[in-house]
Formats: C-alpha cells, structure tokens, sequence
C-alpha cells in the first residue's frame, strides 16, 4: 500500500512540474530554456518557422508590468538561437496565424541580442514581455522569388519617385543639398548641442507623412513619445537613424526620406507606404539617455 502511495505521489510531482503548476506567471508554461510562454491565438497551419525562413509579425515589447515601449510589423529572417532563451526560440516556437506572449530575460535580450545597455526603465533583473502575433511564414527560396516577382512588376516606379521628389522640392524651394544618402535636413528649432551616440537610448516624438503631407503616423496624436536603442537592428528604418544621429538633444527637425533609405523598393510591411515612395518625417528630439560612451566614445557615425 505504501510503495502505491508512494508511485501515485511520484506521478503527481512529475506532472505537476511538467506543467510548471507552480509558475510565477500563471497562465503561462515554461520551456526548458526557461522561456515563459502562453499562447493566445491558434493558427490554420501546423507548420512552424525553421531557421533561415523571413517571418512577417506584429511584435509588441512590454516591461513586466505590462508596459509597451515598442510595437511595430516587422520582416525578419530567423537565426538558429544563439544562447537559451534567445527572442529567436520565441519566433520558431510559432506558426502562421499563431499569436503567443513570452516571458524573457530583459538583459539577454539587450545586451546578448541588440548587444547595448539596459534601457534605464528596465532594472538587470527585470523580465520582459514579447508579443508576437504570425501574419506569415515565406522559406529563404518563397522569399526570393515573391521579391524578384515584385521588383519585375514595379522596375519604373523608382524614376517616377525622382519626378515626385524634384517637384516637391523645386514647389517648396528647399535649397540646402541632400547628405550623400539622399537625406534633406531641416532644422525647425535648434537643440542644446548634446548628440546620440550607438547604444544610447533615445526618446523621439515623430509625425510620418507623404510629400502631399497626408498622415499615415503620429506619435503625437497617439501622446505616446517612442522610445529604443539607437543603432541597433529592429528599431527604425535607415533614414529615421541617419536623421536622428544629426539631431541634437531638444532638437525640432523636418526631415525628407527618400525610399532607398526608407521604405524600399517593397513599401512598409503595413502596406500602408507603397513601395519607392519618399517620406517626410518631423522629429523633436525629446531625451537621450547615454548607452556605453565611456568605452565607445566616437560612436556616432553622423558627425
């Protein structure tokens, strides 16, 4: 009777930790890297992403109290996971339409994965929220062939954007030359002299619009200034970096993107800008909170 005991006892332990019945975030099971994960919505196809595929998603960073500093579409080409816990363990963990919150390490995901600091409102022992909700899943070849098909169809739209941008320029006699990128820098009010270096953390207000001055975004209508690492991948397009690497702390700047350093050759994931499209985008400034700078003292490549 007691050796039953006994192995009934043994049964319900290794059930009840198989299930992480105890975790700390209820709701959510664990894997064995120690990834907290909790699905929230169940997708039509069983096939999950592997390593080398481009996965396009809604992806939402929180602080443990549930507090977003980062929301945005994205593309990305998954990588086999780089240490346990990595945010790739997340996205490989999913299929299309599958939507899921996963609880991990602030600090790995900063310091392993974007390779900066800490942002200053996240303490090193802080876990964090990452939503991703799977829109699809293109294999490296489907990738390709989707991108060569596309640039086929829409080859002379990149000379159609030329005549739109001389006309907006020449209509709104901008007379200052475009920095080697294509970039035109307006500055509306100055700043305090301070710059962004790589890795600081930086606070911006923005207002995205066509050169018609149609919104398609606004921080400031949201009231919700954005805030992330400057210079590290997944953040903002290469002409919003370039423009805020010439910016100072405090600084009010207008701001003419044009596609090659914006939106590309295939428009926003969104679908909202089309492709080779240029952008204006109006940016102030609000804070930088400095990354690194005592060991990379010339990390701003804008000077």
């Amino acid at each position: 009777m007691f050796k039953r005991l006994l192995l009934v006892f043994t049964v319900l332990i290794f059930i009840i930790s198989s299930c992480d019945y105890f975790s700390k975030y209820p709701g959510y099971s664990k894997t064995k890297s120690g990834t907290y994960y909790k699905l929230l919505k169940f997708g039509e196809s069983s096939i999950k992403a592997k390593p080398g595929d481009y996965i396009t998603a809604d992806i939402k960073y929180k602080t443990i109290k549930d507090s977003v500093f980062f929301e945005g579409r994205r593309r990305l080409q998954i990588t086999e996971p780089s240490f346990p816990g990595a945010i790739d363990e997340c996205f490989l963990m999913l299929a299309e339409g599958e939507m899921a919150s996963f609880i991990i390490s602030a600090n790995d995901f900063f310091k392993k994965t974007l390779e900066t600091t800490l942002p200053a409102f996240i303490q090193i022992e802080d876990p964090m929220i990452v939503d991703i909700d799977v829109i699809d899943i293109l294999t490296e070849m489907e990738y390709l062939k989707e991108k060569e098909a596309f640039l086929h169809w829409i080859e002379d739209f990149g000379d159609y954007e030329k005549v739109i941008l001389r006309q907006y320029i020449e209509e709104e006699r901008i007379d200052i030359n475009p920095t080697k990128s294509g970039l035109y820098h307006l500055t509306i009010e100055s700043g305090n002299g301070n710059k962004v270096f790589l890795g600081d953390t930086v606070t911006v207000h923005y207002e995205g619009k066509f050169l018609n001055n149609k919104f398609f975004d606004s921080t400031k209508r949201r009231n919700s200034p954005f805030q992330f690492v400057y210079g590290r991948k997944w953040q903002v397009i290469e002409g919003l970096e370039e423009a805020i690497g010439r910016m100072q702390e405090g600084e009010r700047a207008l701001f003419i993107i044009p596609s090659q350093i914006g939106f590309g050759e295939t428009g926003s994931s969104t679908g909202i800008i089309p492709p080779y499209t240029s952008t204006l985008f109006e940016v102030e400034l609000l804070e930088i909170k400095p990354g690194l700078r005592q060991e990379n003292p010339d990390l701003n490549k804008y000077d």
